[in-house]
């Protein structure tokens, strides 16, 4: 939460308005790591890059905002949709060469247990291949709905669509997830 201990939501939007640094951090913090991951799991080449913008316009967009902390959540992730949008658009436009993955590893460097490092990353793998199958729409509106908390009408706002829409899109989602991936693998 945004608000909470040490302020409400609407002290901290005062404060962010008034240009507070701690306020900034408070929903930076708070919001970053989710915008962050929604990018990642939408395949963006560059989701810090990206959330970057988001917050850049958030800030710009800020004393046009009215509303509370859910409001606010909401208004974040339909910028950061909008943005991802733009991300993969222009990615189409102009196609990057990935690097090779030996560099990758190598600039990585080694550490840690590499067998819990290994077991980690192939079950983010099967995750991210589950959520990668999903048509775009359901991808977005389970994404939303999970990393970004939000609700079915405030999904709907962000993506354009109906509530009904989005509720069908969740479900069928959900349920290609199940069949993709079932869900007692995750505790393993």
């Amino acid at each position: 939460m945004i608000g909470g201990p040490g302020g409400s939501f609407d002290d901290v939007l005062l404060a962010a308005r008034a240009g507070a640094e701690w306020a900034w951090k408070r929903i930076y913090d708070e919001l970053a790591p989710k915008v962050v991951g929604y990018l990642r799991a939408h395949g963006s080449a560059d989701p810090e890059d990206v959330a970057g913008e988001v917050f850049l316009q958030v800030v710009g967009g800020l004393p046009h905002f009215s509303g509370g902390e859910r409001e606010f959540r909401a208004w974040a992730f339909t910028i950061a949709h909008r943005r991802l949008v733009d991300d993969l658009r222009r990615r189409h436009r102009r196609p990057v060469e990935a690097a090779p993955v030996e560099v990758v590893e190598q600039a990585a460097g080694a550490g840690g247990d590499v067998e819990a490092e290994a077991q980690a990353r192939i079950a983010d793998a099967a995750v991210r291949a589950a959520i990668d199958a999903l048509p775009p729409d359901q991808r977005s509106v389970v994404l939303l709905r999970i990393i970004g908390d939000l609700t079915i009408e405030e999904i709907a706002r962000a993506l354009g669509k109906r509530p009904g829409a989005v509720k069908a899109l969740q479900r069928r989602g959900l349920r290609r997830l199940e069949g993709a991936y079932p869900f007692e693998r995750l505790e393993r």
